[in-house]
């Protein structure tokens, strides 16, 4: 079990550094982006992010999720290449044919994606589908090797050049929110044409023979879970499609910035994303898979957990930091809902890969339809009265309809040993601790923000003590802890010990 959870560790921190260095840097930018562009434009920017990522599910067809189930059925590099191989081609076909088509009637779909004919940003936009979907599955051929320098470097460059592009462009250039499209989906462009050249002996040579009976293999796989997914990801679609025609463009770049301030927790969530289904689906026993997914589960909702209170208690001032705009301070209300949101999404990933080892992904689809409609009616009832908010309430619950749907659902296919008490010992001590201290602390000033700092300093301390670490945890830290002290005592080597030519560290 020990094994498992550092190479998850090794998998989260190598997902993580470019996460992090990007979502640094969008702290840094942001309020350089704020002041040139108004709440509408960033709207607009926003909105038509989302359509990105729909479109993107919706024409890789499962199969990135296809792809990832299989690779490991077979140890045979040659036929592990040409699953790679057939699911590239696959994507670069299907996104370019529909890519080419999306092209045509810019004006017109640019009108119905954001309310405001933009059809220069759209077909960047367009651009960005076909570049977000290839790439995405650029990046799995290295996740799926654990190539985690390799997928460092070129997420890093990935972000450099998104920095550097779009600075030059809105800042140097002043062109405004577009110049926030092309930056972002020009550099992704680049950087996957630098990956497919990196990768090019392994993606286009080699037999093709049996590419049709492999890819309906695939096929049979990853179609189930298209609904599902699109279902899902339809919740982040709508809120801000139904925002941005309900109350205009100005409302939807308030809520694009909690989001933007909910980065932290997506940070989270997508290196567990990323890391978490190749582990899990490596562990080859099943009691051992229960006992693991179950430990990740908490500490997951763990990590996630705090970071959502953390970030909720301090909303009022990350939002006059990053936006000193003042038509952007009201997006302080719904960012502990976009928060909470985004926590959620990472238990929704736990449960499809439970669906996955049991080849019941056909289940995915009837718990995101329900998410689906509950969110639809929440915003109906939400939004108008209580407006961004609203949005991010709805969001929340539909993902729990959507989680207690698919537990019930897959809980038979495949048990898992979640840690219920612990989980919900999470909810009542971080949960509690948030709205207590929102109500009660100051919402302005130092003394108000070190308050509220206090609480969420607290909160591990309260955890602690209310009997949250289990015995094993708490002496596994405290060995740890001793070697740490050990090292630290330990005497150095000299300036010249253990050096070889050139001051080279020598192997022990």
């Amino acid at each position: 079990m020990a094994a498992y959870l550092k190479r998850l560790v090794s998998s989260l921190g190598a997902y993580q550094v470019a996460d992090a260095v990007s979502m640094v840097m969008a702290v840094l930018l942001l309020p350089v982006y704020t002041r040139r562009i108004a709440p509408a434009g960033y709207g607009i920017v926003e909105t038509l992010a989302t359509f990105v990522v729909f479109v993107s599910i919706v024409v890789r067809f499962g199969m990135i999720e296809s792809f990832l189930r299989f690779y490991f059925v077979d140890q045979d590099a040659a036929r592990r290449d040409a699953l790679a191989r057939r699911a590239v081609l696959f994507l670069l076909a299907t996104t370019t044919v529909v890519c080419a088509i999306l092209v045509v009637p810019a004006a017109p779909l640019a009108r119905l994606v954001t309310s405001e004919r933009v059809p220069g940003a759209f077909r960047v936009a367009v651009l960005g589908v076909w570049a977000f979907t290839n790439l995405e599955l650029a990046q799995a051929l290295l996740r799926v090797d654990e190539r985690r320098r390799a997928y460092a470097a070129a997420t890093l460059s990935n972000v450099c050049l998104t920095i550097a592009a779009s600075v030059v462009l809105v800042v140097g250039l002043n062109m405004g929110y577009l110049g926030l499209l092309v930056g972002n989906y020009g550099a992704s462009t680049v950087v996957l044409l630098g990956l497919w050249w990196t990768m090019r002996r392994r993606l286009w040579h080699g037999p093709r023979a049996g590419v049709a009976e492999s890819l309906r293999t695939l096929f049979r796989f990853g179609l189930p879970t298209l609904p599902a997914e699109a279902s899902v990801y339809a919740l982040s679609v709508l809120d801000r499609q139904y925002i941005v025609h309900q109350q205009g463009p100005g409302s939807a770049g308030r809520y694009a910035i909690a989001i933007k301030v909910a980065g932290a927790i997506a940070f989270i969530v997508r290196a567990f994303m990323y890391a978490w289904p190749p582990l899990a689906y490596s562990v080859s026993d099943d009691a051992e898979a229960s006992r693991l997914y179950g430990l990740v589960t908490t500490y997951y909702a763990l990590v996630a957990g705090w970071a959502v209170a953390a970030i909720s208690l301090e909303a009022r001032y990350i939002i006059r930091f990053l936006a000193p705009h003042a038509g952007y301070f009201l997006s302080y209300r719904a960012v502990p809902w976009v928060c909470l949101g985004w926590a959620l999404y990472g238990l929704w990933v736990v449960l499809l890969v439970v669906a996955g080892r049991a080849n019941v992904t056909s289940r995915n689809f009837p718990a995101a339809l329900v998410g689906l409609v509950v969110n639809v009616v929440l915003l109906a009832v939400l939004v108008p009265r209580y407006g961004i908010a609203g949005g991010g309430i709805a969001l929340c619950g539909a993902y729990a309809a959507m989680l207690a749907v698919m537990y019930l659902l897959v809980r038979g296919a495949f048990g898992v040993d979640f840690e219920w008490r612990r989980l919900a010992q999470l909810v009542l001590v971080l949960g509690g601790l948030t709205v207590a201290g929102d109500l009660l602390l100051p919402t302005s000033g130092a003394v108000g923000f070190l308050a509220r700092g206090a609480v969420i300093v607290a909160m591990p301390l309260a955890l602690f003590v209310t009997g949250f670490a289990q015995p094993q945890e708490l002496a596994a830290a405290r060995g740890l802890l001793a070697r740490a002290r050990a090292a630290g005592r330990r005497p150095g080597p000299g300036p010249d010990a253990g050096t070889g030519a050139g001051g080279v560290p020598e192997r022990p």
